[in-house]
């Protein structure tokens, strides 16, 4: 199979690029520069050059493959909105140049859209509306189910960890070096889900070759992990305070991280694994987390 895979040499995408050409199959990467397109074809892959908002570039790529794999995304959270927005542009624009042709579509979206009652989400839980803009980019991608496109969608926890990673987890760290804390929210009982980046590329490829039209599936191997177990961590690591900080005062210690880390967002896989035979391996995020890589 020809796969176009849109953030191609990111920290998720560059393993899907991997385990996909283990497994045999071509992959044509979206690429935004030439040091990434040398990336790439260092990986074996086929670079394809073009950003989320050249949409010629996507439709192209689109067009020209046996099915896509969509993780790219512009990770500046102090524009969210904005950001979210150029994806659905960006999903619409590859789904209507697979449309009518039964191709596999797989799009990324994250766990945060599930509502935030308390209790475990699932991939049938119901969503009326999600406070969380990203959810407009799994209502693009499920309306071309319907239109002869196997368009499904992984959603990924808030911490995909492993070795290179450089998103919520190490801006933890950088936060607990610069305040001199490690810090939590109210009494850290709010959990977060967590998944090791192999394996959830695993399960992008997994959607791709076994996914049918309208499929919602979740990343996740630890299903809820208590934030004050991950500030725990990483006090103890580099010895220092472990304190607890007011909901009210998150977004003045945490920055943008604060709204995220406020979240109580248990989540289970548990029938993604049955669909799909989907079997986290890795190590667990607080394993991970202990460990010489993040620090």
């Amino acid at each position: 199979m020809r796969v176009f895979v849109t953030g191609a040499t990111g920290f998720i995408g560059s393993e899907i690029v991997r385990q996909l050409i283990a497994a045999g199959h071509e992959v044509v990467g979206l690429v935004r520069s030439e040091e990434s397109a040398a990336k790439l074809k260092t990986a074996g892959g086929i670079p394809h050059l073009g950003t989320l908002e050249d949409l010629d570039s996507l439709k192209s790529g689109a067009a020209h493959s046996d099915g896509v794999i969509h993780t790219a995304f512009v990770h500046d959270f102090n524009k969210y909105q904005e950001v979210c927005d150029i994806d659905v542009r960006a999903i619409e624009t590859i789904g209507e140049a697979l449309k009518g042709s039964d191709r596999p579509f797989v799009t990324t979206s994250g766990t945060a859209v599930v509502p935030l009652t308390g209790t475990v989400g699932t991939e049938v839980t119901q969503i009326s509306q999600s406070p969380i803009p990203r959810y407009f980019g799994e209502i693009a991608t499920l309306k071309f189910a319907s239109q002869g496109v196997r368009s499904s969608v992984v959603r990924l926890p808030p911490s995909v960890h492993g070795t290179g990673d450089y998103q919520f987890v190490p801006k933890l760290i950088d936060t607990a070096k610069s305040k001199g804390v490690s810090a939590y929210i109210g009494e850290g009982v709010n959990r977060w889900p967590a998944v090791h980046r192999k394996d959830a590329a695993n399960l992008f490829i997994l959607a791709l070759e076994q996914g049918t039209p309208g499929d919602i599936f979740h990343g996740v191997a630890d299903e809820g992990i208590p934030t004050k177990d991950i500030a725990t961590v990483i006090g103890k690591r580099l010895n220092l305070p472990i304190v607890s900080k007011p909901s009210e005062e998150a977004t003045d210690h945490f920055g943008f991280l604060g709204t995220f880390f406020s979240l109580d967002n248990p989540t289970s896989s548990t029938l993604t694994q049955q669909r799909l035979g989907w079997k986290p391996s890795h190590p667990t995020l607080l394993a991970d987390l202990d460990s010489e890589a993040y620090f």
